[in-house]
């Protein structure tokens, strides 16, 4: 039987089965439990790590930023830095939900999170084709600009399948043809989370970092590899079909 929002009604998971077993871990590791506050969810099991990752990231580069000159361009690192550290927050708490009314709390408060985002995105996006119009400057060359417009593109489409798939199944034709792809969904945000933590790194390598932020590209890629060694084990492998 399933809801008009596309989730099925579930029974309680049993242990060791479905949605209670972690990609990494013993089953019910990374599961809510039952009676338990949605917010235990954003620290359960690794996501202490995730956690201390994505707060580690942030902070380098809001530290990098602030340490200079504050000008309209600081606000694109800012934006898409918090941007980054919304999306993973929305990950966390939406993991570890398997009964029907925890999915539908985890999914609203995701929806939340992932769209602010998105909007937090867009402005820092404004920004800097602003200033480059403004500068005269060249758009979409570097590795970081590229890996960044793709990985906008992918966080709006995400956005707009994610809200329509949970809130208007039926433009997919039926509630199951809507459920059909949420494993798609799931996965696409994993590659996503990885996708957007590249383009920290490569931010490192602009002329911009180099000359004034002077963020360096190791403590990226170690905040980057503790963010994902905390999400990854409590991917679900029936949420991803697996």
């Amino acid at each position: 039987m399933s809801s008009t929002t596309g989730i099925p009604d579930q029974t309680p998971v049993h242990r060791g089965h479905g949605e209670d077993e972690p990609l990494l871990g013993r089953a019910g590791d990374a599961s809510q439990q039952n009676g338990k506050g949605i917010q235990y969810n954003f620290v359960l099991g690794t996501a202490v790590i995730a956690q201390a990752g994505i707060w580690i990231l942030t902070a380098t580069v809001w530290a990098s930023v602030f340490s200079n000159d504050i000008m309209l361009f600081s606000a694109h690192p800012l934006l898409n830095s918090a941007a980054i550290l919304l999306t993973t927050q929305a990950i966390l708490v939406l993991q570890p939900t398997h009964s029907s009314k925890q999915k539908r709390n985890g999914t609203n408060i995701h929806a939340v999170l992932n769209g602010t985002s998105v909007l937090t995105l867009i402005a820092g996006l404004i920004i800097i084709e602003y200033n480059k119009i403004a500068h005269n400057g060249t758009h979409f060359v570097s590795p970081h600009a590229i890996l960044g417009l793709i990985t906008y593109c992918f966080f709006i489409v995400q956005a707009l399948i994610g809200i329509t798939q949970y809130y208007t199944p039926k433009l997919y034709g039926s509630v199951d043809n809507a459920k059909a792809i949420w494993k798609y969904h799931r996965a696409g945000g994993y590659i996503i989370l990885v996708l957007s933590l590249a383009t920290v790194c490569a931010a490192t390598a602009t002329d911009f970092n180099k000359n004034v932020l002077h963020m360096q590209l190791w403590a990226v890629i170690v905040a980057s590899i503790i963010t994902l060694i905390g999400v990854v084990p409590r991917i679900k492998k029936q949420k991803l079909g697996l």
